[in-house]
C-alpha cells in the first residue's frame, strides 16, 4: 500500500510533464488525416516542399502544387500555408500533405455560401465540353457553363469565348458529386432591365439613337438599344435597294438608327438608318433631267426589263424595249448582268412616283431613220430570208431593219400555201419595198412586183375554147392541175377528164401526163383557168366524123350509121393523145358490124331513133352505094 501512495504523485507529474512540453514546444495536439491545420514551409526543395505542422510532424508537399497561373513558384522558407493532412505517415513514414486539396477544400465552402447569398464570382472560361463551357474558379475548381447560359439568345460560337474572364451567378451546386453549374445570363437579365427601363424613360420618336446589331432576318435586322431591342426594317436600311439586310450590316455592328414609332406599352419601336441621311430623289430631277446620259449598275432583272441603280436610293428602269433598235430581246439577260456597269440615257422621271425611265439602245443611232433616210417605196432592195412563217416571209433588208413578203406577194401566177415551198432561211432575195410603217417600224416587200403580171394577157393568150397540150403536176381527189406555161395553171375538174362517170382522177391521169385540153373559163379576178379533157374527145369525134363524110362525099359514096360506127370504133382502138385506153374493147367490134352491116334492103327506122341523115342515092347509083357499103 505504501509503495502505491508513493508512487502516484510520480504518475501524475509524468501527465503534467507531458503538457508542459508540449505547450512549450507550441503544439495543439496530435492532427487527424482528412484535416485542414495551418503550417509552416521550413524547406523549399526542388521537387518537395516540407511544412511544419506542429507536434513534433513535418509534411512533405510536391513542388507543382505552388506552382502559380504565370509558370512561377511563389514559396519560400517562413511562409504560413494550409494543408490538407492526407496521412500520418507515408510509405516512407512522412507524412503525406496537399495544398491543392486544401485550397479546393476552401474554396467550396465559399462557393457553398456564394450559392445561398446568390453572390457573383468570376472564373475564365477554359474549353469547350458537351452541351456548353468549362470555367475554371477559384483554386482551380472546374465548372460547368450550359450553352444557353452564356449569353442573353443562344449562341452557335462558342469558340469566341474561350479564354475571357466574366462574372457568374452559382445556379447550382453539389459538394458530393463535385458539381458546379454556373450562368452569365443571369447577370446579363438582371443589367438588361436595369438598361431597359432607363432607355424606355427617354426613347422618343423622331430621336436619332445609337445600337448595335443582335440579330439579321430576312425582313431586317434587330438593333439593340439598351436594354431593348428595336427592329430596322429591311425598305428602312438604305435608300437604295437591299435584298438582304447582310448585304449592309453584319452581328455586332453600331449603328446610328433613328426611331420612327415607339409603343411604351408593347415595347415596340421601328427603327429607320435611310432617315437620318439625306433624301437622294430632293435633286434627282436636276442631276438626272430627260436626255442626259449618266452611269449606273444593273441591280435587277425582270421579263419586262432591267433595274438601274444611279446612285444609293436612285434607280431607274430600262424597258425591254429600250434596249436594242436591232435585236428581238426576249429577256434581258440577253444584254445585260446583274451588277454589270452600264451607260444610259434619261427618257422619262416622275419625281412623284419616284420613276426614272431609261433607255440603253438610246446611245446608237436609230437604223430606222437611217433606213428612211435611204429608201423609199418602189426602190429595189437585197436582202437576206431572215425566217419563215405561215404567212410569209422575213427579210432582212438591213442591220436592224427587216420586211415582210406576204406570200400572196411572191408570185402573180404561183400558187404558195407554204413560204417554205419556195424559199430557205438564208437565202439571198431581190425584192420591192411596197410600203414604209415608221410609227410602227414596218416594211411590207413584194417579189412578183418585179415582174409584170401576166394575167393582163392570159385571158388574150388563153380565150375560152382554146385547145391545147398541157402537162399535169398535181392529182386531187377533185380534179388535175396542169400547166399551160411556167407560173400559170388551171384546173382539169374531175367532172371535166370523161364523158362518163369518173370517180377517182388518178385512173385517168398522174402527174407528168401531158394531155389535151380545151379552154373553158378565165376568171382574171380570181386568177382561175378551167380546162376540159372530154369537151376535147367529143370534138375530136364529131371532126373525124364529119371528116369521113366529106370523103365519102367526095367520092359519091353514101355515108350508112354502120360506116360511122365502124369509123369510131376504128379510132378508139387506137391510142389517145393522153395516153388513156381505148374506150370499147376490140371483141365488140364484130357484134357492132354485124349489127350495121345493111342486107341490100332499105332499112326501116327503128321507133324512137332519129333517122339517118345520110341521103338516098337515085337507082342508077345503088350499085355503087351497095359495093361502097360492102367495102
Amino acid at each position: 500500500m505504501a509503495e502505491v501512495k508513493s508512487n502516484a504523485p510520480f504518475a501524475e507529474s509524468d501527465d503534467n510533464f507531458a503538457a508542459l512540453f508540449e505547450a512549450q514546444d507550441g503544439d495543439a495536439g496530435p492532427v487527424d488525416e482528412g484535416q485542414i491545420v495551418s503550417g509552416r514551409v521550413i524547406h523549399v526543395g526542388k521537387e518537395h516542399v516540407v511544412v511544419d505542422i506542429g507536434y513534433k510532424s513535418e509534411g512533405i508537399i510536391p513542388l507543382h502544387e505552388f506552382q502559380d497561373t504565370g509558370g512561377g513558384y511563389s514559396v519560400r522558407v517562413g511562409d504560413k500555408v494550409e494543408v490538407f493532412v492526407e496521412s500520418r505517415e507515408g510509405e516512407d513514414g512522412v507524412t503525406v500533405l496537399s495544398k491543392e486539396r486544401a485550397d479546393r477544400l476552401r474554396v467550396w465552402d465559399e462557393i457553398a455560401s456564394a450559392c445561398e447569398g446568390e453572390e457573383i464570382i468570376e472564373g475564365t472560361i477554359s474549353g469547350r465540353v458537351k452541351g456548353g463551357l468549362a470555367v475554371t474558379i477559384r483554386g482551380g475548381v472546374r465548372a460547368f457553363l450550359p450553352g444557353s447560359q452564356v449569353d442573353l439568345r443562344p449562341t452557335r460560337n462558342l469558340d469566341q469565348f474561350i479564354g475571357k474572364t466574366y462574372p457568374f451567378r452559382v445556379i447550382k451546386f453539389n459538394r458530393k458529386r463535385g458539381n458546379i453549374v454556373l450562368s452569365r445570363r443571369a447577370l446579363l437579365e438582371k443589367e438588361r432591365e436595369v438598361l431597359k427601363a432607363q432607355t424606355l424613360q427617354t426613347l422618343q420618336e423622331g430621336m436619332t439613337v445609337e445600337g448595335v446589331i443582335k440579330n439579321l432576318t430576312e425582313y431586317g435586322a434587330f438593333v439593340d438599344l439598351g436594354g431593348v431591342d428595336g427592329l430596322l426594317h429591311v425598305t428602312d436600311m438604305s435608300w437604295g435597294r437591299v435584298n438582304h439586310p447582310s448585304e449592309v450590316f453584319k452581328v455586332g455592328d453600331k449603328v446610328k438608327v433613328m426611331v420612327l414609332k415607339f409603343n411604351p406599352d408593347q415595347e415596340r419601336i421601328s427603327l429607320g438608318v435611310k432617315q437620318t441621311q439625306d433624301d437622294p430623289w430632293i435633286l434627282a430631277h436636276i442631276k438626272y433631267a430627260v436626255g442626259a446620259r449618266c452611269n449606273g449598275k444593273v441591280v435587277s432583272l425582270t421579263d419586262y426589263g432591267a433595274f438601274i441603280e444611279l446612285e444609293p436610293g436612285v434607280e431607274g428602269l430600262v424597258h425591254i424595249s429600250e434596249m436594242s433598235w436591232t435585236k428581238r430581246v426576249k429577256h434581258p439577260s440577253q444584254i445585260l448582268n446583274v451588277g454589270q456597269p452600264v451607260d444610259v440615257v434619261v427618257l422619262e422621271l416622275d419625281r412623284e412616283t419616284r420613276r426614272i425611265s431609261l433607255g440603253l439602245k438610246q446611245l446608237e443611232p436609230d437604223p430606222w431613220s437611217l433606213f428612211t433616210e435611204k429608201f423609199k417605196p418602189g426602190d429595189k432592195i437585197q436582202g437576206v430570208v431572215r425566217s419563215i412563217a405561215d404567212y410569209g416571209v422575213f427579210v432582212e433588208i438591213q442591220d436592224g431593219v427587216d420586211g415582210m413578203v406576204h406570200k400572196s406577194d411572191i408570185s402573180w401566177t404561183q400558187r404558195v400555201n407554204h413560204p417554205s415551198e419556195v424559199f430557205k432561211k438564208g437565202q439571198e432575195v431581190e425584192a420591192i419595198i411596197l410600203n414604209v410603217n415608221y410609227d410602227e417600224k414596218k416594211v411590207s416587200l413584194g417579189m412578183k412586183q418585179l415582174s409584170e403580171d401576166p394575167w393582163a394577157r392570159i385571158p388574150a393568150d388563153y380565150p375560152p375554147g382554146r385547145i391545147l397540150k398541157v402537162k399535169v403536176i398535181k392529182v386531187m381527189d377533185f380534179g388535175a392541175f396542169v400547166e399551160l406555161e411556167p407560173g400559170v395553171e388551171g384546173l382539169i375538174h374531175v367532172s371535166e377528164m370523161k364523158t362518163e362517170r369518173v370517180d377517182d382522177p388518178r385512173s385517168v391521169v398522174k402527174e407528168g401526163d401531158e394531155v389535151k385540153a380545151e379552154v373553158i373559163t378565165v376568171d382574171p379576178q380570181d386568177r382561175r383557168i378551167g380546162l376540159s379533157m372530154k369537151t376535147v374527145t367529143g370534138r375530136e369525134e364529131t371532126e373525124g366524123a364529119q371528116e369521113y363524110i366529106a370523103q365519102e362525099r367526095a367520092q359519091h359514096r353514101p355515108v350508112t350509121l354502120g360506116d360511122l360506127i365502124r369509123q369510131k370504133l376504128s379510132s378508139q382502138q387506137a391510142p389517145t393523145e393522153a395516153g388513156t385506153e381505148p374506150a370499147a374493147e376490140a371483141g365488140t367490134e364484130p357484134a357492132a358490124e354485124a349489127e350495121a352491116e345493111p342486107t341490100g334492103e332499105p332499112e326501116a327506122a327503128t321507133p324512137g331513133e332519129p333517122e339517118t341523115t345520110t341521103p338516098v342515092a337515085a337507082e342508077p347509083q345503088a350499085s355503087d352505094d351497095t359495093e361502097g357499103a360492102k367495102q
